[in-house]
C-alpha cells in the first residue's frame, strides 16, 4: 500500500495551494482518509477526513470554512483545497488512510489509521 502526497509549496499568506493523495496497493472504497499536519516544535494535528464510501467530511475548528477535503474515486485520490492559507497553517501535511471505516471518536486519533505517506511541506510567508 501506498499514499504519495504531493501539491505542497511557498504561498503568500492569504493565497492558495492543493494538496493530492494518490492511493495504491489496496481498495479504500470503504474506508477513511485523513490530512493530519506537524509544525516545527508541535504536535501532528488532525485537519480534515473524508469517508470515501459516502463522502462524509470531517474538518479541525482552526480549517473549517477555509479548506475542503474531496476524494475522486476513479482515480483513488483525496485532494486537499487550501484558501486564505495564514502563516499558522505552516506544516508538513501528512496523508493517512484506513481500510475500513474509521468511527467518529478516532477520526482526529492518528492511532485511527494503519497507512501514511510521506508528507509535503506547505509554507505560507506573512
Amino acid at each position: 500500500v501506498q499514499l504519495q502526497a504531493s501539491g505542497g509549496g511557498l504561498v503568500q499568506a492569504g493565497g492558495s495551494l492543493r494538496l493530492s493523495c494518490a492511493h495504491s496497493g489496496r481498495t479504500f472504497s470503504s474506508g477513511t482518509t485523513a490530512w493530519f499536519r506537524q509544525a516545527t516544535g508541535k504536535e501532528r494535528e488532525f485537519v480534515a477526513a473524508i469517508r470515501w464510501s459516502g463522502g462524509n467530511t470531517f474538518y479541525a475548528d482552526s480549517v473549517r470554512g477555509r479548506f475542503t477535503i474531496s476524494r475522486d474515486n476513479a482515480k483513488m485520490t483525496v485532494y486537499l483545497q487550501m484558501n486564505s492559507l495564514t502563516p499558522e497553517d505552516t506544516a508538513v501535511y501528512y496523508c493517512t488512510a484506513s481500510g475500513q471505516r474509521v468511527i467518529t471518536s478516532m477520526l482526529q486519533n492518528p492511532n485511527g489509521y494503519a497507512y501514511w505517506g510521506q508528507g509535503t511541506l506547505v509554507t505560507v510567508s506573512s
